[in-house]
């Protein structure tokens, strides 16, 4: 399987990579797409089937571009996603033989999405089609977690909205519905709050414009559309991770690079003697500034782009860049001060592994990467790396 979610054959001697087919498999294909080194195919038909093939779960498998995997069981997913980050520091990183530890697979396989974004189509929710712009109009979706079901139950027909954003709280009940277009006049009467975006502030139409989350112990208020991870179960086990890499002191200064609404600077960074969070979203960084209150905790918030910080001196770091990775400016910001060991929370493993070269050039290897399986059923996977200073 290649990163991207499309498994590679070989074809008169040349990499073809094909939507659809699993590893080992014989498959009828139709050339698309012509490169030098590699094609792109159609699949046509399955010749020898995989045994690791299973029937898809949801109806829309196969045209709705929300999953890729559906076609095979999760633990062997969990193989495909160690393979993919195994192959791009690899390939990308050039690290010969990269410490990847076994995926973690936290929560379940299906239901565990805590937010989804929806395009409203005919009044009903849709997603995109597989590497198109066109729209799949949807009668289920089972990566929702519970509460987003009865949000789209309870809500009926979603005209005249463009848009819809669902999420809920996991740990506490709280949901929440930010909308895009004209609001229908039935979204006073739905049993949960709604709000809207406006030139990137909250607007309330009905309750409040956020919901709350626990991780562990640590209250977290997420507002509207400002980030917080879509799995809960799989947040839990990423603070744990970081937590396990680091092993902050109280001696430590802890800099929580892209820190969002605080989910390590008010977890991990209960053990440092000082926290430095540095986030620009302004809905983020409100929340996090109400969250470092909530926790009762002392953290530095400086609202700020992680390249362009430029003060303080810090011994540890944790980053959770967004799908791009930090680049030559973020290595070189979040390096600065030589801290003794960085926490990598990494979306893409392309990015990490880029990024890892760039990190090796300034003193620091890779020690090791665990995948955690945030998102079942598509080739998502999210990678906590350590890296030491030399």
């Amino acid at each position: 399987m290649a990163h991207g979610g499309e498994a590679v054959g070989r074809l008169d001697g040349k990499a073809v990579f094909v939507d659809g087919a699993l590893p080992e498999e014989v498959v009828d294909v139709e050339v698309l797409e012509e490169r030098g080194s590699w094609s792109r195919a159609a699949l046509l038909s399955i010749v020898e089937p995989s045994e690791d093939r299973i029937a898809p779960a949801c109806r829309h498998f196969g045209r709705c571009g929300g999953c890729q995997w559906q076609f095979a069981a999760r633990e062997i997913q969990a193989v495909w996603k160690r393979g993919v980050v195994i192959g791009q520091l690899r390939h990308l990183g050039k690290i010969d033989d990269p410490d990847v530890r076994q995926t973690v697979t936290p929560g379940p396989a299906f239901g565990y999405r805590n937010r989804m974004d929806f395009r409203v189509q005919q009044g009903r929710p849709a997603l995109h089609l597989r590497r198109t712009r066109e729209l799949e109009m949807l009668d289920e979706c089972p990566l929702l977690a519970e509460p987003l079901r009865a949000m789209l139950d309870e809500m009926g027909d979603l005209s005249p909205m463009h848009r819809v954003t669902l999420r809920a709280g996991i740990n506490t009940g709280d949901r929440l519905a930010v909308v895009s277009g004209p609001v229908p006049e039935a979204a006073h009467d739905w049993s949960f709050p709604v709000c809207r975006v406006r030139r990137g502030r909250p607007e309330a139409i009905s309750g409040d414009p956020f919901l709350r989350e626990t991780i562990g112990d640590t209250a977290f208020r997420v507002t509207a559309s400002a980030f917080f991870q879509n799995n809960t179960a799989g947040a839990e086990v990423l603070v744990d991770l970081v937590r396990a890499a680091l092993g902050v002191t109280p001696a430590d200064t802890l800099l929580d690079a892209y820190a969002g609404g605080g989910l390590f600077s008010l977890t991990v960074g209960r053990s440092a003697g000082r926290v430095l969070a540095v986030e620009s979203a302004g809905m983020a960084v409100d929340d996090l500034v109400h969250n470092r209150a909530t926790a009762g905790i002392e953290v530095e918030v400086v609202a700020s782009t992680v390249d362009g910080f430029t003060r303080g001196e810090w011994t540890v770091v944790v980053c959770d860049p967004p799908r791009s990775g930090l680049g030559a400016d973020g290595v070189a910001s979040i390096t600065r001060s030589t801290p003794r060991t960085i926490a990598y929370v990494a979306c893409d493993p392309a990015s990490l592994a880029r990024d890892a070269r760039l990190l090796g050039e300034m003193g620091y290897n890779l020690d090791y990467a665990v995948p955690v399986d945030m998102f079942p059923q598509s080739f998502h996977v999210e990678t906590v790396a350590r890296f030491r200073l030399r």
